[in-house]
């Protein structure tokens, strides 16, 4: 009976039953649903039963063990479930089951191996689990076996090798683990195998190398390790050799560049090295061939495009050098040229250019020179990215005839001239990167066209003119960077239309009148608005409030005037920027968060001020940067001139005597200081009690953490008040309470979120207390080294504690006033809250930077060995240098998870000459990083990432202090490194 793809749809009823004579059924590619009905079993002449392509239900009935006739068993492509029931595996003349792509769960019954007479077994694509039946090594006719897209536990039967017959064998995804089994060499008839995306382990067999017959071998992402067997190179049939992202080292086996009939090399993210033999070039057959993310050197031979039908090469992040040979496109086949993040040098060959087939093209961050290729040959280009080399001249109007174009990154070269109107033929861009060249003159007004784009970056060029209206017909745009070129006028109304926007930065420029209302329409403006630096004028528009999701405002540096008061309704603001405008009034209630931590983005407006009213003093501590505002605590009739001037008269009075009395106490206090180097402490004070009282009397058992002059306690006081109380010993440490002192002293007038914050304090006779907020992750190093850490640190998390720790250094360094030099910075004293924000915290050994001790020297070393600038190994060179050296070597052993002096490195060399030394030799990130970072750097996005925090460390932690940067321009630079869009690196 065939009634197969006629759309029938219903139930397979028990009427089914009546057909006892029946061979053949075949019910596939129909909409049949519901059950397998149990009277199937009576039809026991079948030897054909085909119900694939429909969608069955539920489990397969036991009874169907009955058909011991049955030779062939469809049941793939439906919506079954249960277990697979072991009775189908004792009918003894089956030859073909197939039940894939269903959901079967539990094992694959064990009694497998009694079908003897099997030649196709298909399982994959189930829920099945437990380990492979090692029965399953009986079926000596079993040609074509998949189990794969299930959840196995352990490895693979080692027997394996005793299916004889096997020509094609797929576990895909399947959770394996152990070894690959040397019996595989036994296969000589297996033309496929695919055992990838799975957790082997261990060598690749030689063994392998006796399957003459394999044209398919892959294995990648897996844990393999060790080198690529030599003995690969017998596989003389061998077409498609696949071990990407597994652990592999050492060179290529010549052997394997002989085989002639090789068609797709994958070999990438490994650490494989070497040199690219010139046999590569005689494999005629030859069509991809992916290295990137190894360890290669050397050059790219010549001829590699002439003799083969090379569609795809991939070497992006090795360490190729000399130049790109010419000829790459000979044959005019080749699709996808990647080389990017290389060393290579010179002129792009002008070929390249004009290869018709090429679609994607990427030489970014190498060494390369000269002007760019004409493109006018080269219609089916879609992909450029050339960042981040040395590329001079003008951008080629042949460009715009390169019509398939999507993205374009010419990013941070030398480029000059103007942007060629020819662009705005590219109807399909959606993305253009021209930022930091030398690109002059207007915006073409031919950009219209663009209907697609996403992404518009002209930063840091010297473009003037006004901002075309052109513009606005960008309807699909969410991210516009004009920033840093010489723009006049206003800034255009029709920026309203653009109501995708996420992202505007037009900062930098010459644009002058007032902010728009017609910004405040733009809803979906989230990671940035950028104003500052150009001659705006006037208030801040009401409307400019309906942004309730924008999270970073700058305005500073422009002509501003009056309230601040749109500002309060912004709920997602995390950074804002006013400084340098003349704002007035007081700061309002939802931004003094932010004042508290940026109190510098507040700077330049002298009319502003804080509100500190009676009944809530709370807006004026830590804010000695802010006036507060006049008669902010009076609330009742409006004044007139005589009481107001009684009032002042009055108040000037009251400041007087306050302040003498002040003094006065001050005197005092600082005698007791200098004399005692500290206070009685007040048993009465109700905080200090419940603290006591949480703590036990400071109990041992409350110790979370213990520094130099003492321990740190925990005390909890309820689920949102959590403290940590730092107790310094006087008595057993003679600079304990000057330490406590100086702690004091510099952090509550230092604010800023990226420090930790002193909530109060006390002094005793032989110890004092120091009460912070409790930081729910503790510390970097035991985030970093705790045996019993099970959080993974995500390379995003790394990034954020290095920015932020970053912003308190240099805040420290650049908006205090003397600005203060940390001098022990290091992963201890960088604590970490709920959500892993960095806190720096122990200010014991700090010092204010005043003009006094600016250039002074002292005997003393201060800090912890292995942090410690090289200037200051004999004694201390008061300069901010030695803070950056301490950073830069926190930001190591953040990319690397290893200690300034860990065992592992050689005798009398630290982790920063270690660093120094394997990048100059490899330029290899791999050989350098966390090995649980690895797997993020398959994203070519992070890898960039990574290597540039990387170069930021190694220039932090320079032997001459003059070389390394200030903690503000280490900021910008990471910054930098994680632009908010990034084009993602995809494979073709």
């Amino acid at each position: 009976m065939l009634a197969a793809g006629y759309a029938i749809s219903g139930q397979l009823g028990p009427e089914i039953a009546h057909l006892a004579h029946l061979q053949t059924l075949n019910l596939s590619k129909n909409n049949f649903s519901g059950v397998i009905p149990l009277e199937l079993s009576n039809c026991t002449l079948l030897e054909s039963l085909d119900l694939s392509d429909n969608d069955f239900t539920r489990e397969i009935p036991r009874s169907l063990k009955n058909l011991q006739n049955l030779k062939v068993l469809r049941f793939d492509s439906n919506s079954l479930s249960g277990e697979i029931p072991d009775g189908l595996f004792e009918i003894p003349h089956l030859e073909t089951i197939y039940l894939n792509h269903n959901n079967f769960n539990g094992s694959i019954p064990s009694n497998i191996g009694n079908l003897t007479n099997v030649s196709k077994l298909w399982l994959n694509n189930n829920l099945l689990s437990g380990t492979i039946p090692h029965s399953i090594t009986n079926c000596q006719k079993l040609g074509s076996l998949d189990l794969s897209y299930n959840a196995f536990s352990g490895g693979l039967p080692p027997g394996v090798g005793n299916c004889s017959s096997l020509y094609e064998l797929a576990i895909v995804h399947s959770n394996l683990t152990g070894n690959i089994p040397s019996s595989f060499g036994l296969l000589d008839k297996l033309s496929h195998l695919d055992l990838s995306e799975n957790r082997l382990s261990g060598r690749i067999p030689p063994e392998l190398g006796n399957c003459k017959s394999l044209t398919e071998l892959m294995l990648y992402t897996n844990q393999l390790e060790g080198e690529i067997p030599i003995e690969l190179g017998m596989l003389s049939e061998l077409q498609n050799l696949q071990l990407f992202e597994n652990r592999l080292t050492g060179e290529i086996p010549i052997s394997i560049w002989k085989i002639q009939s090789l068609r797709y090399v994958h070999l990438y993210n490994n650490s494989l090295s070497g040199k690219l033999p010139l046999e590569l070039t005689h494999l005629k057959h030859l069509k991809m061939i992916s290295l990137f993310t190894n360890k290669f050197f050397g050059v790219i031979p010549q001829s590699l495009g002439v003799n083969s039908s090379l569609e795809l090469l991939d070497l992006m992040y090795n360490q190729f050098t000399s130049q790109i040979p010419p000829n790459l496109c000979f044959r005019k086949r080749l699709r996808v040229l990647n080389l990017g993040n290389n060393h290579f040098h010179g002129r792009i060959p002008s070929d390249v250019g004009k290869c018709p087939t090429l679609q994607r093209m990427r030489l970014e961050h190498n060494n390369l020179l000269g002007v760019l290729p004409e493109f006018l040959d080269n219609p089916n280009l879609a992909y450029i990215n050339m960042t981040g080399n040395n590329i001079s001249g003008k951008i080629p109007s042949s460009l715009g005839n390169c019509t398939n174009l999507t993205s374009i990154d010419l990013s941070m070269n030398k480029l000059g001239g103007s942007i060629p109107p020819e662009l705005g033929n590219l109807v399909n861009l959606t993305r253009l990167s021209l930022a930091h060249n030398h690109l002059q003159g207007c915006l073409p007004p031919h950009l219209s066209t663009w209907k697609k784009l996403d992404t518009f970056d002209v930063g840091f060029n010297s473009l003037n003119c006004s901002i075309p209206s052109s513009l606005g017909n960008l309807t699909s745009l969410s991210t516009l960077v004009l920033e840093e070129n010489r723009f006049t006028g206003g800034i255009p109304p029709f920026l309203s239309k653009l109501d995708r926007l996420s992202l505007l930065r037009m900062g930098g420029n010459l644009l002058a009148g007032e902010i728009p209302s017609s910004i405040g329409t733009l809803k979906n403006l989230r990671y940035g608005l950028d104003l500052r630096s150009n001659g705006l004028i006037g208030h801040i528009p009401r409307e400019l409030g309906y942004l309730s999701s924008l999270q970073s405002l700058d305005i500073s540096s422009n002509s501003l005037t009056g309230s601040l008061d749109v500002l309060n309704g912004m709920q997602a603001l995390l950074e804002v920027n006013i400084s340098y405008n003349g704002f007035t009034g007081s700061i309002p209630e939802k931004l003094m968060v932010l004042a508290k931590r940026y109190p510098s983005s507040f700077l330049g407006n002298p009319g502003l001020c804080v509100n500190c009213p009676l009944s809530d003093g709370l807006n004026c501590v830590g804010n000695s940067n802010f006036r507060p505002c006049a008669g902010s605590s009076s609330g009742g009739k409006k004044l007139n001139k005589s009481e107001i001037a009684m009032m002042a008269l009055g108040l000037s009075l009251g400041v007087f005597l306050l302040l003498g009395f002040a003094c006065v106490f001050l005197l005092c206090r600082r005698k007791q200081h200098e004399v005692l180097g500290r206070e009685p402490m007040d048993d009465d004070e109700p905080l200090l009690n419940q603290i006591m009282e949480a703590t036990e009397n400071l109990n041992d058992r409350y110790i979370v953490g213990k520094g130099a002059h003492g321990a740190v306690f925990k005390a909890e006081l309820g689920p949102t008040n959590v403290f940590a109380v730092k107790k310094l010993q006087f008595s057993d440490h003679e600079d304990g309470s000057r330490s406590m002192i100086r702690e004091i002293q510099i952090i509550e007038n230092a604010r800023h979120r990226n420090l930790v914050k002193v909530e109060d304090y006390w002094f005793r006779k032989d110890y004092g207390l120091i009460l912070y907020r409790y930081m729910e992750n503790g510390n970097l190093h035991d985030v970093l080294y705790a045996t019993n850490q099970q959080r993974k640190l995500e390379w995003s998390v790394r990034y954020k504690i290095s920015v932020g720790t970053a912003h308190g250094l240099a805040y420290l360094h650049h908006d205090c006033d003397p600005p203060i030099l940390h001098r022990d910075i290091k992963p201890q004293n960088i604590l970490l809250d709920s959500e892993m924000e960095p806190r720096i915290s122990d200010f014991g050994i700090a010092k204010l930077l005043d003009q006094s001790s600016a250039s002074g020297t002292s005997i003393s070393v201060s800090g912890t060995l292995g942090y410690i600038a090289p200037e200051n190994a004999y004694m201390t060179v008061r300069g901010k240098e030695s803070d950056v050296y301490s950073y830069g070597v926190v930001l190591l052993e953040l990319m690397t998870k290893r200690k300034p002096s860990d065992s592992s490195f050689m005798e009398e060399v630290d982790i920063v000459g270690w660093v120094r030394s394997i990048w100059s030799e490899t330029q290899d990130i791999s050989a350098i990083v966390d090995s649980s970072l690895m797997e993020e750097t398959v994203d070519s996005n992070i890898a960039e990432q990574i290597i540039g925090v990387l170069l930021i460390a190694l220039r932090c932690t320079e032997k001459e202090p003059s070389s390394r940067p200030t903690m503000r321009d280490v900021v910008k630079q990471l910054q930098d490194v994680n632009p908010p869009q990034n084009s993602r690196y995809s494979k073709v």
